[in-house]
């Protein structure tokens, strides 16, 4: 009976492997369960003590395939604002949002929850974005408030902790662009939908879909390449670690930890093999002299 609960935790629907991540969270919450149980007399033991994880590890390292270079990047972002009429803006109204992951690092959750209060957006130079709260979708269900998004604080953080982003001068314009035409909406959030409300999943993950298959050649749009636009933030992440940013601040700025960035990003890390051999050879005495 075990082995029942155990599968669905490791396995998704489509009976492929779940994520480290997911399969870490899901036991979290089922073993608080048994230990409710325990402190209320309905069990004597952790069922779930010692039972090891079911299916294959490995599912959290990122895969390079999925990244995009500075050209393709550029491109899809064009090919997002191509997206439905002029009249509706559905793609338009949605670049800026898209932007914030591949030059930011940035959730999808975390833009969606962004207010121009977060926001230091300066005419000339780097900016910031201070991020405070995230809005994922979770359903009327399970939400406190009946409405589908749910308001959260910052993932693996504490509830009132903030992380500051630094932004380079083309994010800052672009937001600064998408304030100026399209406004805020309501509490000053500066990402809506057509109709002014929270900026759905379904709704950014059609332009998405749309976007890909204007930008990029049929073989391209068949690949993983940028599939869900999650997959931008694994290519600022990249791009970070090799323009030689200390792993410790790729995760203060990411909200991760190094650990996490070690371990997911480690493969995709590209171009150092040649600067660390050199480092190895003047260490060791090894360099000839000039």
């Amino acid at each position: 009976m075990l082995r029942d609960v155990q599968y669905p935790l490791s396995f998704k629907l489509d009976d492929t492997p779940a994520a480290g991540g997911t399969y870490k969270r899901r036991r979290r919450g089922f073993n608080t369960a048994m230990e409710y149980a325990i402190e209320s007399g309905y069990l004597d033991a952790n069922p779930l003590a010692g039972v090891k994880r079911a299916g294959p590890k490995g599912g959290d390292v990122v895969d390079p395939r999925v990244l995009v270079n500075g050209v393709q990047g550029t491109q899809l972002l064009t090919a997002v604002s191509y997206v439905g009429s002029v009249h509706r803006n559905r793609g338009r109204r949605p670049v800026a949002f898209f932007a914030c992951q591949p030059y930011a690092a940035m959730w999808p959750a975390e833009a969606v929850g962004l207010g121009e209060q977060d926001c230091h957006l300066p005419e000339t130079g780097w900016g910031t974005l201070t991020l405070r709260e995230t809005l994922p979708v979770s359903g009327k269900r399970w939400t406190d408030s009946g409405k589908r998004h749910d308001k959260r604080g910052l993932k693996s953080r504490e509830a009132k902790a903030d992380r500051p982003v630094p932004i380079p001068p083309l994010l800052v314009a672009m937001l600064r662009e998408h304030v100026e035409e399209f406004g805020t909406a309501q509490g000053g959030r500066l990402f809506a939908n057509e109709r002014g409300g929270v900026l759905g999943t379904s709704s950014y993950w059609r332009v998405w879909q749309e976007a890909r298959a204007f930008a990029l050649p049929p073989d391209r749009a068949a690949s993983p390449l940028a599939r869900r636009p999650y997959d931008l933030r694994h290519t600022c992440i990249t791009n970070w670690l090799n323009a030689g940013v200390p792993v410790a601040e790729v995760a203060r700025r990411a909200g991760n930890s190094p650990e996490v960035i070690h371990l997911r990003y480690e493969g995709c890390i590209d171009g150092h093999e040649e600067l660390n051999n050199a480092k190895i050879e003047k260490a060791m005495g090894w360099t000839e002299p000039q």
